[in-house]
């Protein structure tokens, strides 16, 4: 018996491919954006396995010849909520609907979100994210890499004591980056919920956790007290002031406004939110009047020096595969050049979730994250909404050429 086992390992052994034995896959690149604001014509992208192994312009065939499309990194959206999605009846409450029915929602999302030419995305605040990161990583499902904040705090969260174990808690849990409320929703009014001593106590304790924090705040007092705490990330901020802007960009904090497809998504699909906890005719009109709010905020941010802006949307039910629309609103509402909304989503957006070194960028010993749009992007951001092809991890899901 010991002796049959040993031959079956041995036969495993044998069968299974080293990574010299990788197949090694040459992709043709007309155009190629690195993702730092670099771009190369006429350059060979090599990949083994999941890894691109080195970038040049020898004459080869390629395994995929993409030289009349641009090349770019993988997109990378900070902040969505993969598992949202309308039910069967077409509303966005998703009553008596099974775990088993939930799934498959959310792996519908998640295939769109790849498609679309997204190979990362941090999804903050439900639970059923960890399975979806885990399956995803296994190879199981298709779709973007997944960081999740597993739950989210708030204001009734507890005690600052309380808070810190809340965060012990999730650090346990698996979360990656901790979600907070320190304001209210827009369609409440947007105003600080948070005390200053409880975002102090989150904060902290994430970072002597080694956990990153990213906190909703509208208004500017709740922006301000977050970065103040020492909270490293900061969600829509409709109601920012000038002060606050500067304060985030002294302080190294990302922001993450949410201007071109969130609130559109919500009124597109009015029908299908109205009724449904805040979503009432009151919650309309407040997100109503923060369209021109929202577009006359990104125009300041994009002129705050030193600011880091990284690409998030907020995709809800609705919204999911339709993310560039974000980086569209941006350059066109707020004046972004092309060239820095794209390193938002790429490079920006993985030095934010502390991946900088292995996506976000096209450079030899990154993972094989890369994308081929209709067009080219630097001039004309819509492009970025024509994604022809998708690899991640080395892995072909999408080649439309």
């Amino acid at each position: 018996m010991r002796k049959i086992q040993l031959l079956l390992i041995i036969c495993l052994l044998l069968a299974a491919p080293s990574a010299g034995q990788e197949a090694t896959i040459v992709i043709r690149a007309g155009m190629l954006l690195d993702g730092k604001g670099g771009a190369r014509r006429n350059v060979n992208v090599v990949v083994q396995g999941s890894k691109i192994v080195k970038i040049d312009s020898q004459a080869t065939t390629p395994t995929y010849d993409l030289r009349t499309l641009t090349i770019l990194p993988g997109l990378i959206d900070t902040h969505v909520h993969i598992s949202y999605h309308f039910g069967q009846d077409g509303r966005a409450n998703n009553r008596g609907e099974t775990p088993a029915q939930e799934a498959y929602y959310t792996a519908e999302n998640a295939y769109a979100t790849l498609t679309a030419g997204f190979t990362t995305v941090q999804s903050v605040g439900a639970a059923a994210d960890v399975p979806l990161r885990e399956a995803v990583a296994r190879g199981a499902l298709p779709g973007p890499r997944v960081l999740t904040s597993v739950r989210t705090l708030n204001e009734n969260s507890g005690t600052p004591d309380q808070l810190r174990e809340l965060v012990r808690k999730l650090k346990a849990d698996g979360a990656d980056v901790v979600k907070i409320f320190a304001s209210k929703s827009i369609r409440d009014g947007g105003g600080q919920t948070m005390t200053d001593e409880q975002l102090m106590a989150v904060c902290g304790e994430a970072k002597a956790q080694g956990l990153r924090t990213m906190v909703h705040a509208h208004a500017a007092g709740a922006i301000k007290a977050a970065v103040r705490a020492g909270c490293g990330q900061v969600e829509h901020g409709v109601f920012v002031d000038d002060e606050a802007l500067k304060l985030m960009a002294e302080k190294g904090v990302y922001f993450d406004p949410h201007i071109g497809l969130v609130i559109q998504n919500y009124l597109r699909n009015k029908s299908r939110f109205l009724g449904i906890g805040n979503y009432t005719e009151e919650g309309f009109a407040h997100m109503e009047k923060a369209v021109a709010l929202n577009n006359a905020m990104i125009k300041k941010a994009v002129a705050t020096p030193g600011l880091m802006l990284v690409l998030g949307t907020d995709a809800v039910a609705g919204a999911h595969g339709r993310n560039a629309d974000e980086l569209i609103a941006r350059v066109r509402e707020g004046g972004q050049k092309p060239v820095d909304a794209i390193t938002s989503a790429t490079s920006l957006a993985a030095k934010s979730l502390n991946l900088e070194n292995s996506v976000g960028t096209l450079a030899p010993g990154f993972e094989a994250d890369l994308i081929a749009v209709d067009g080219d992007p630097t001039r004309d951001i819509t492009a970025l909404t024509r994604v022809v092809f998708v690899m991640k991890g080395g892995k072909v899901y999408k080649n439309a050429r």
